[in-house]
């Protein structure tokens, strides 16, 4: 599924069931430690996922071992995104010579808990939403999260710095809109300091089968752009 909103130029693999019969490097058993179940399976699972994907562009296993804040540490060359959530795993991978950041999320397009909207958006974003027409029966208020999460995804590999939810800002632009399934892009103003290539982000994002979906892909400047 979350090929569908992803470039050729990236590989991905995704599982709706945890893959119980992968076997984790042993710097990844290192650093999983005493995990519950729950969160074993899910780990091992997106793991299972991300050496897929490295397949598909050709690339051997390799260990995928969390950073600061979880964020996967990637082979050298290549850039990538792991997401899990209720009943679905994902990774995207690319070569870092074609892309220069992935970020995406899953999440299950049900409303957000009670009091997280106010949490996660901004006052613009909450009347926007509380605005807008619910054709298709969007859970707006769950995709904006998975958008702001898709850019810190690509916000932290590139500058080493964290994200607060209010530093970004998300407009969404929905395409297809059917019960049961809606798509669109979504376009990311960030209101912090940094590269210049993060000050504006586009995405895309997907509804159906009971997830929500969002991803970002900033490609590498072409040649003599810098």
């Amino acid at each position: 599924m979350i090929d569908q909103l992803l470039p050729a130029s990236t590989a991905s693999a995704w599982a709706r069931e945890d893959l119980t019969d992968t076997r984790l490097f042993p710097e990844e058993e290192a650093a999983l430690g005493d995990a519950v179940d729950k969160r074993r399976r899910e780990y091992t699972t997106v793991r299972a996922c991300a050496r897929r994907a490295l397949a598909e562009l050709g690339l051997d296993p390799a260990p995928v071992v969390p950073g600061h804040r979880g964020a996967p540490q990637w082979p050298d060359g290549v850039v990538g995104s792991m997401t899990h959530c209720a009943g679905y795993r994902a990774a995207a991978v690319a070569r870092a010579a074609d892309i220069v950041a992935v970020g995406i999320d899953a999440e299950p397009h049900q409303p957000l808990p009670e009091g997280v909207l106010e949490v996660v958006a901004r006052p613009e974003e909450r009347s926007w939403i509380a605005g807008v027409d619910s054709g298709g029966g969007v859970c707006w208020d769950r995709l904006l999260f998975g958008a702001k999460e898709a850019v810190f995804k690509v916000w932290y590999p590139l500058t080493g710095r964290e994200l607060d939810f209010e530093e970004a800002t998300i407009t969404f632009h929905p395409r297809e809109l059917t019960p049961g399934h809606a798509t669109g892009r979504f376009a990311a103003r960030l209101l912090v300091p940094g590269p210049r290539r993060l000050t504006e982000l586009s995405g895309r994002w997907m509804v159906g089968d009971g997830l929500s979906l969002a991803a970002i892909v900033i490609p590498a400047p072409a040649p003599g752009q810098g």
